[in-house]
């Protein structure tokens, strides 16, 4: 520290050194060993960290030893700043007695690799060697072994973007090579998701490329055309986009100038002049020729020997599909193409995904084939055991109506569910009505749901004020305490932390602020901190979760993690739990003293701490006992309940609490157990307490 004072300093530190070696230093007001009355006492973790400045363990409901929660124990109000100590305590560097380690933290987010950024990277490179040697299938093979599926849409992107900025051979190649990847390497949907980047995208397009909006609408006709987007991408699209927005005037070109005009298809296909590769209309002639053929000849060898000459491994869906099209047209021809999807499949010509592929592309287009072909969909449901039974289609190609039905409903279900909770969690977020809103999630009836909900409620408070956030914190204690097991809320988490990485697009600070939620819960004591390492093995490794959870741990195990954990994002004005347990000591003295069940109705409600109105319950009948005052503070809980203030779960948490004290209770209470046996009697009488806690309670008593 020397480097840093004057040398008339120094001179002052030399005295203040000798002074200090004959005479003890004098007690400092302004240490932070002094900042606070409730300064904790042991470290956590059981690991002593010297003198008072470790912090102090209590013991939770669960039995398990956790941090204090000091300055913000659960109660309304925002969590305060993470580095927060008392409003007039200044850290003087001058100081004789200034301690380095006596200065406040900061959260410094860890360096994470972004997989993205080098998903990114590794795709670049396998765009540019296509372009170079127009091997689709080594293209398909490089981007099958990189993996990272989740981020295809951004190749997508990337590819078109490329080719759009090159010469019309490219952007043939572009649009060759999505038809190729397309269900085998990259699915349906994320074909979709890519193009909606790009017309995202199309504004920042423009600047670079003036004809833009025209050459991404060729693209997107292309795709359509080439049967990778369905016709009614557009129509979705355009409603989505700004109208003032280039994208929508791609979606609008698209439409107008290419799918409407006459003999689009083969407009839209030749319309990049001087391309090497034959086109996709064109092999799609060539195939139906061929199978044309075949039906009149009933050669197989020679029609698997064309099919192999054409040379477009990646596109065999299309023979499928086609020939799947002539079986379901001409009842007499489905045996023989039958027998030919079958040789081909022996003599490996038809890859099994190939297979896979083309039987679900017919699948979706059994709707539109309906209209021609009236028995479609019954004579495909004949041909799909018949093929898995034959062994060349995969099994894992089941087409049970049933099943599908079950799924449909279970996903309609679902895409309620997710509505409502929007709608529930807004609603919460204006009204800071928790009762209200576990009312309303149980109404829901879809506890399986439960992750999801935890989901939707923090990915909504990540893009809010830091006074939703400590909402949504303290909403989550009351639901474990109410509705939420500890399996549930960890599921959440995984969730979660599985799409850190898109969530982190849009809200740029999202992996530290997922650490700090993660931590909150932890101390709250909604999880346990080995829940840490079940939630990271859970997520894929090095990923942006698990060094969130890392993060979050670090949080938990740092010093004075309990105060400025529940300050952390800003304000600080929620009440420590011990300030909590005083309020509720006083309320119940109050009431002793006044006998005005009304008053103290009035004071529990003022709390706003529904999720721990046990500690109401449990010292309520703690007074009772060493008081003598059983019928008041029984009086007190039935008026309590029959309100609504206190509810079932509360009351039987409240029971067991007092249950798993019994023993030290006796020490000062002799017939500590025959009055909560009397208690516990009086609540099951008037519905306080769970049937499954008096069931539970009268086993214990046969076994003792």
């Amino acid at each position: 520290m020397e480097g840093f004072l004057t040398d008339e300093q120094r001179e002052l530190m030399k005295v203040a050194t000798e002074t200090a070696e004959s005479h003890p230093p004098a007690h400092n007001p302004h240490s932070v060993l002094h900042t606070s009355s409730h300064m904790p006492k042991a470290s956590a973790g059981g690991k002593p960290s010297g003198g008072s400045n470790a912090v102090k363990h209590r013991r939770s409901h669960a039995g398990r030893s956790i941090r204090s929660k000091k300055d913000g124990g659960g109660g309304k109000g925002n969590w305060g700043k993470l580095i927060d100590t008392d409003g007039d305590y200044d850290i003087d560097r001058n100081d004789p007695n200034y301690d380095s380690g006596e200065e406040p933290f900061e959260l410094v987010g860890a360096t994470v690799s972004d997989p993205l950024d080098d998903y990114k990277k590794a795709v670049a490179s396998i765009i540019e060697e296509y372009f170079s040697t127009g091997d689709v299938d080594v293209a398909a093979a490089d981007l099958i072994e990189l993996g990272s599926s989740e981020y295809h849409p951004y190749f997508i992107k990337r590819l078109v973007s490329v080719s759009m900025d090159r010469h019309d051979k490219e952007k043939e190649m572009a649009s060759v090579l999505l038809s190729a990847l397309y269900a085998d390497v990259i699915n349906p949907n994320q074909i979709r998701d890519g193009f909606v980047l790009l017309l995202e995208s199309a504004d920042d397009f423009v600047v670079d490329i003036p004809d833009a909006v025209n050459v991404l609408a060729l693209f997107l006709a292309r795709a359509v055309v080439d049967d990778i987007l369905p016709p009614a991408f557009l129509p979705r699209a355009a409603k989505a986009l700004p109208t003032t927005s280039k994208g929508f005037q791609v979606v609008q070109t698209a439409e107008k100038s290419y799918l409407s005009a006459a003999h689009h298809a083969e407009l839209v296909e030749r319309r990049w002049g001087g391309q090497t590769r034959t086109t996709v209309e064109e092999v799609k002639k060539k195939i139906a020729d061929i199978l044309k053929e075949y039906v009149e000849t009933g050669e197989t060898y020679e029609a698997c020997r064309c099919v192999r000459e054409l040379g477009v491994s990646f596109f065999h869906h299309e023979v499928v599909k086609r020939a799947l099209v002539i079986a379901l047209e001409n009842h007499a021809a489905e045996a023989p193409v039958l027998k030919l999807l079958k040789e081909a499949a022996s003599e490996n010509l038809i890859s099994s995904s190939q297979m896979v592929k083309g039987f679900y592309r017919l699948r979706e287009s059994l709707d539109d084939l309906a209209l021609d072909i009236p028995s479609a969909s019954t004579k495909f449901d004949l041909i799909v055991p018949k093929a898995i039974s034959g062994g060349w289609l995969d099994a894992s190609f089941s087409y049970p109506s049933e099943e599908c039905g079950r799924q449909q409903v279970e996903d309609e279900k679902l895409k309620r569910f997710k509505e409502k909770i929007v709608t529930i969690i807004h609603e919460y977020f204006n009204s800071d009505d928790i009762p209200e809103l576990i009312r309303s999630l149980e109404d829901l009836g879809a506890p399986e749901y439960n992750p999801i909900f935890l989901k939707k409620l923090i990915t909504l408070a990540l893009d809010r004020k830091n006074h939703e956030k400590e909402m949504a914190s303290v909403l989550l204690s009351s639901l474990h305490i109410e509705m939420f097991t500890t399996e549930d809320v960890a599921d959440g988490f995984v969730m979660l932390l599985e799409s850190a990485e898109d969530t982190a697009l849009d809200i740029l600070d999202a992996s530290n602020e997922l650490a700090l939620f993660l931590a909150r819960a932890v101390i709250d004591d909604v999880l346990a901190p080995f829940n840490l390492e079940e939630i990271s093995s859970k997520l894929r490794p090095n990923s942006s979760g698990t060094e969130t959870v890392k993060m979050a741990r670090s949080l938990i195990f740092a010093r004075h993690a309990g105060e400025r954990l529940l300050r952390c994002w800003g304000g600080g004005s929620g009440w420590a739990v011990e300030d909590a347990k005083d309020k509720i000591s006083n309320l119940l003295e109050e009431y002793e003293s006044s006998g005005l069940v009304s008053e103290a109705c009035k004071c529990i409600h003022e709390l706003g701490m529904p999720f721990f109105n046990h500690e109401v319950v449990k010292k309520a009948l703690v007074m009772g006992m060493e008081k003598k005052k059983d019928k008041m503070m029984l009086d007190l809980l039935q008026e309590s309940f029959g309100e609504g203030l206190i509810t079932t779960n509360q009351m039987t948490k409240g029971f067991t609490r007092v249950k798993d004290g019994l023993e030290d209770l006796a020490l000062d209470i002799p017939n500590a157990k025959e009055k909560f046996k009397d208690y516990v009697e009086y609540g099951n009488k008037n519905g306080w307490v769970s049937s499954s806690f008096v069931t539970c309670l009268t086993e214990d008593a046969n076994l003792n």
